[in-house]
């Protein structure tokens, strides 16, 4: 009997032990997702706020002079304006991130609220348990494995011109001219076929053209694991470099004139003129400056904004602005030696604001939520694809000349005029799209169907003016530099697409380069 009365008491205790390691487990779990869930919304939210307050300064510094000088109502009535638009983005953020915490809600929570009501009349069940453990890992890896993830991808991402696998072949007082190299030292160049020269967008960035090279994944390897002459313009540091904090647009242009002309000696053939983004626009303002004459006989843009007033979200979204306070000055900062310049950190947060809805941090924190999300009990695995891009956002964005900034700014607030004339000017010239057709040089136009940074119209505006080659590429933005770099994609580069008989740029080039090479036989 008291051996029956001592099994009795020692199942009980074990029972005991196993309730109370369970709900330990619980408290642990909960803990633990709790406390990474306050240090995402902390990481997410600072990412988010570190340019509004330094907007915020450089909007105090320029207030406390021109509030002196204009009249009291005029500033009552302009900070009113302010307040309303400020409480229109805010409204609009907030309806943003409801959206997806209802999305976060109905694939997540109806589950773990099903799980726990299995809890409540079974003790013993463990879905509630594994709810909490599965949301407690995905919390820790957004807080601490993925940022780790995105500092440890930094080696592979960009062109890493330090480590001297790229050649400089030129410089001027404000750019470096780089011959990029095939990834496969097997590939050789060949040095008959004509070249191309890269112009990278200035506020994003250069290394997004070399997303992944060890991937595959990267828009200027693709044109040199081809055999062909790749070449591309590089900003010089603007914070040590004080010719390109004062370039203008003319600069520009003779500079990319004086690399053209190195090209051309080397090769003894013409260049395709290859801008993407940013860098497309000041591709075709050098070529209409008609200084790149006799030396570019193609060109390809990429996602390039050809008529920013096209753009529904950014125009809309500049035209919504107060009227005094629409004004590059808002976003300027002055150098230490006085030079003045544009924040780029500022113009990058500008994109996020006219997208606030789908580009908050909490947005943005549910989105990467669902990426680490454990799959069939399987670890998480982050993606080097993911990580770069988000490196690429976090700290890609450089710091812009004003005279470059002014022309994204009058390009995006003035339309093109109905004859082709550009909103700006080069060498006190107009600038118009048709002479493009006078100097009969083929332009391929390539954009994003799903581009929400540069709208198709407002990449497209060339085609009122002129027959030109356009060729629509699935998905965003950086599509292009990243999936459709890759060899292997459907919508690879050198390919002619089935669906619509559209040729990608890298085949647009080498055709060019027969068509050429046809004419001398």
């Amino acid at each position: 009997m008291n051996q029956w009365n001592s099994g009795i008491k020692l199942f009980a205790f074990k029972e005991q032990i196993n309730y109370l390691m369970s709900h330990m487990k619980f408290s642990v779990n909960q803990s633990n997702a709790v406390a990474n869930l306050f240090t995402s919304i902390s990481q997410y939210n600072t990412d988010f706020i570190f340019p509004f307050l330094v907007s915020t300064e450089y909007f105090r510094d320029i207030e406390i002079e021109r509030i002196i000088n204009e009249p009291p109502l005029d500033s009552y009535n302009s900070y009113m304006e302010l307040l309303k638009f400020n409480l229109d983005l805010y409204s609009k953020m907030a309806s943003g991130s409801m959206n997806a915490l209802n999305e976060y809600n109905e694939k997540e929570l109806i589950t773990g609220f099903q799980s726990l009501y299995k809890k409540i009349f079974d003790p013993g069940d463990e879905s509630y348990d594994e709810f909490l453990k599965r949301q407690s890992e995905m919390l820790h890896v957004l807080a601490s494995l993925y940022p780790q993830a995105i500092l440890d991808i930094e080696p592979e991402f960009g062109f890493h011109f330090e480590k001297n696998k790229n050649i400089k072949i030129a410089e001027t007082d404000r750019f470096f001219l780089y011959q990029i190299m095939p990834t496969d030292k097997k590939i050789k160049i060949d040095n008959s076929c004509k070249p191309v020269l890269m112009l990278p967008p200035y506020v994003l960035g250069p290394n997004v053209l070399a997303f992944l090279p060890r991937e595959n994944k990267s828009y200027a390897h693709f044109f040199a694991n081809m055999g062909i002459p790749t070449y591309i313009r590089i900003n010089k540091d603007i914070h040590t470099t004080p010719a390109f904090q004062v370039l203008t647009m003319e600069d520009d242009a003779l500079d990319t004139r004086f690399f053209c002309e190195k090209i051309k000696l080397k090769h003894g053939k013409m260049i395709t003129l290859n801008g993407y983004c940013q860098g497309g626009f000041s591709a075709v303002c050098n070529i209409l400056s008609d200084k790149l004459d006799g030396l570019v006989d193609g060109l390809i843009t990429c996602v390039s904004p050809m008529d920013g007033t096209r753009s529904k979200r950014l125009h809309g979204f500049l035209n919504s602005l107060p009227t005094r306070f629409n004004n590059l000055v808002y976003g300027t900062k002055m150098l230490p030696n006085g030079n003045k310049i544009a924040d780029g950190n500022l113009m990058g947060w500008v994109y996020r604001l006219k997208s606030i809805e789908e580009e908050g941090p909490m947005v943005y924190l549910i989105r990467d939520l669902f990426m680490v999300t454990p799959k069939k009990n399987k670890p998480v695995k982050i993606s080097k694809t993911a990580a770069a891009l988000n490196y690429w956002l976090k700290y890609e964005r450089t710091d812009i000349p004003l005279s470059v900034a002014k022309m994204s700014f009058d390009s995006y607030t003035i339309p093109v005029k109905d004859d082709g004339t550009l909103p700006v000017k080069l060498f006190g010239k107009k600038l118009n799209f048709k002479k493009i057709k006078e100097k009969k040089i083929p332009w391929l136009v390539c954009y994003g169907e799903d581009d929400q940074l540069v709208e198709k119209e407002a990449a497209l505006a060339p085609m009122d003016f002129l027959d030109i080659e356009v060729t629509p590429f699935p998905k965003g933005h950086l599509a292009i530099a990243t999936s459709f770099s890759h060899p292997d994609s459907e919508y690879a580069l050198d390919k002619t697409f089935p669906n619509n008989n559209c040729r990608g740029p890298v085949k647009f080039h080498l055709d060019l380069n027969d068509q050429i090479n046809k004419k001398k036989l």
